[in-house]
């Protein structure tokens, strides 16, 4: 008889000994072991011989799952220090990693990465970039490029010395889907040692390129957020491609940031590059305390150059696309050149309401309006999922005079049909992509084609694409994300803008943006029209250091949720208070009261939440831990933790 020991994927941690008589077991496989009156996959982290002392009862593994090792002690000591950072348990850290232990998938799958085919001549900025980097085979760095300037060969000749080396590469990117032309190109161009993750493929497919990667049959990884846990035999480098993407943030727990989980893994021994046209604030601190090696990348390849760009402010404006706007988009479809219209808002209108005493149809599970979808003749609710057909009536008052407010994708391309009879006009949002990832496809390969002449969408097209047609963009609502009730909001804005004004003008030099906005003089609108990254970044640093925000601060976010408002309340109330006690010891930690999430109820679950705030991360963490082990949250709710939260909505 031996003995093994287990870690489960619980919400707090404990090793847990089992025995086993037949099975050859190792560390790093999974086990089916009894654990009360159920079944649970352990991950087995030690194995002996020695009967442990004591008197307690050991129960015998079911059945061994792994023939070879899902994990090595890399993984093992990663999930150790990411249960101190992101405060959660080692198994439930386990769980996330390997393959069938997910629980979300990876981000929206329609947005292709650049082309992997390979460039014969550089530009002078990328062999520069490539002889800076070349320089030590280890060190952080981060390739700050306008869109179009070639950052992707440059990663990709980089990732080529390391592999000629006979070690490993991780590229990470925020969305993924490869076409077959593509996947060709990555095959044809790394000699088939490429293993291409993404939600697409099945738990089988997913643990046999796991496989191939421990065993180091795998040279390249290329996937998105959840490829950093890959278990690499020999890593010499890890690239993170749009290091600003919110997508690297993982929404579920253990909520870990891809790019905090990518820098230790590096340690002193992998290069690790980042690049973006728009760094996150947090990566441009570094870069200005000089903890991170900059390389500028200024140009664009060829003949591409950074499109003209104007504001119109659509105050007084009463349609959707303003007269200046459609002015450009005649001038373009006379020149048959592409056009692309940008608005962050699908659905017909984000609000259906009543007239007559202006209540508001809202979600019956969230805090939230219901989206009016013409289309389909449906108020559907883009928090929750929740649907329901169009209303004639009332429900608060009875009258019959409702009617939709503002606007989203269905209605400016209602708008864009009759403006333009002639154009041939595709709409690419959330609700196409989802309902057919083909008729996806065939949208993007005709509008590449010029058999489209405009192409309106929401986010997906902002970034990842390159249509060397086009030579307009409109923004249609560059509000939209600025008036969020969040400190990040303006950052998000100024990126989306410059990510989306770089869809013009990447191939040609008559590149053109009109962003339509009511606020034409705010940083993040002001500056992203005149291509001044720098100017925004240090007005922004200056916010966020005068309102002590990150990175001038860290934060932890408690988000108490349960179903009785009452009973959520009265438990955020009683962390806020565990909180306040503490805060006596710990003269640089802020607690901020108790208070309604901005989006208080969300899928039928009240919300509220303690923010904690320290410019020491290992004090706050160490604060957060002993509140932790003094608050325990009742059955029927459930304690968020999010430590360096993206968001506070």
């Amino acid at each position: 008889m031996r003995y093994l020991s287990v870690i489960l994927s619980l919400p707090f941690d404990g090793l847990y000994t089992y025995s086993f008589d037949h099975e050859d077991v190792k560390f790093g496989v999974r086990a089916i072991v009894p654990f009360g009156k159920r079944e649970m996959t352990g991950f087995v982290v030690d194995v002996f011989d020695d009967k442990p002392e004591g008197c307690f009862e050991i129960k015998s593994i079911k059945r061994v799952i792994d023939k070879e090792p899902v994990f090595n002690q890399e993984l093992y000591d990663l999930a150790k220090w990411m249960s101190k950072m992101y405060l959660s348990s080692i198994g439930e850290n386990l769980s996330m990693m390997i393959p069938s232990g997910r629980r979300e998938s990876e981000t929206s799958s329609f947005v292709s990465p650049a082309s992997f085919s390979k460039i014969d001549k550089l530009t002078n900025d990328q062999e520069r970039a490539l002889s800076i980097l070349r320089e030590r085979e280890d060190g952080l760095f981060y390739i700050y490029g306008v869109t179009g300037s070639g950052k992707s060969e440059v990663y990709l000749r980089r990732a080529e010395d390391f592999i000629a080396n006979g070690k490993q590469v991780l590229y990470l990117v925020p969305e993924i889907t490869l076409s077959h032309q593509i996947s060709n190109e990555v095959f044809n161009r790394f000699e088939g040692k490429v293993a291409i993750i993404h939600s697409g493929l099945t738990p089988s497919q997913r643990l046999k390129a796991w496989n191939g990667i421990m065993r180091g049959e795998i040279s390249l990884v290329i996937g998105a957020r959840s490829s950093v846990f890959a278990p690499f035999k020999d890593l010499g480098l890890i690239i993170i491609d749009e290091e600003h993407d919110s997508s690297y943030k993982s929404g579920n727990t253990p909520r870990y940031h891809a790019r905090q989980v990518a820098q230790y893994r590096a340690g002193n021994k992998t290069q690790l590059i980042m690049g973006s046209a728009t760094p996150s604030l947090e990566a441009w601190k570094l870069i200005l305390d000089q903890k991170v090696r900059s390389i500028s990348m200024p140009n664009r390849i060829g003949d591409g150059h950074f499109p003209e760009i104007k504001v119109v402010n659509i105050l007084r404006e009463k349609r959707n696309i303003s007269v200046e706007l459609e002015e450009e988009i005649r001038a373009a479809l006379r020149e048959k050149k592409g056009i692309i219209l940008f608005l962050n808002r699908r659905g017909y209108s984000y609000n259906y309401a009543c007239n007559t005493c202006g209540e508001v149809i809202t979600c019956p599970n969230c805090s939230v309006s219901l989206t009016y979808h013409k289309k389909t003749r449906r108020l559907e609710c883009h928090t929750c999922g929740y649907s329901q057909p169009l209303i004639d009536s009332c429900p608060s008052c009875g009258s019959k005079d409702l009617s939709a407010r503002g606007f989203g994708t269905e209605n400016v391309e209602e708008e864009v049909a009759s403006l333009f009879p002639a154009a041939r006009v595709a709409r690419l949002d959330t609700d196409i992509a989802e309902g057919d990832k083909e008729k996806v496809k065939e949208i993007l390969d005709s509008f590449r084609a010029g058999d489209i002449d405009i192409l309106l969408g929401t986010q997906m097209i902002a970034k990842g694409f390159n249509f060397p047609k086009v030579s307009l963009v409109g923004v249609l609502n560059a509000d939209s994300s600025l008036n969020l009730p969040d400190f990040r909001a303006a950052e998000r804005t100024f990126a989306l803008l410059h990510q989306v004004s770089g869809r013009a003008g990447r191939f040609r030099n008559d590149g053109k943006v009109i962003i339509q906005t009511t606020q034409p003089l705010n940083p993040a609108i002001r500056y992203a029209s005149l291509n001044d990254l720098e100017e925004f970044y240090r007005i922004e640093l200056q916010m966020r250091k005068a309102t002590i925000f990150p990175p001038y601060s860290r934060l932890i976010n408690l988000t108490i949720r349960g179903k009785n408002e009452t009973r959520v309340r009265e438990e955020a109330e009683k962390i806020e208070k565990i909180a306040y006690d503490l805060e006596e010891a710990y003269d640089e930690v802020e607690v901020f009261p108790a208070s309604p999430c901005l989006i208080e109820k969300q899928a039928m679950n009240y919300r509220y939440h303690v923010l904690l705030r320290c410019g020491n991360m290992a004090m706050l963490l160490h604060f957060a831990r002993e509140l932790l082990a003094r608050y325990k949250a009742p059955s029927a709710m459930y304690l968020e933790i999010d430590v360096d939260p993206q968001a506070l909505l």
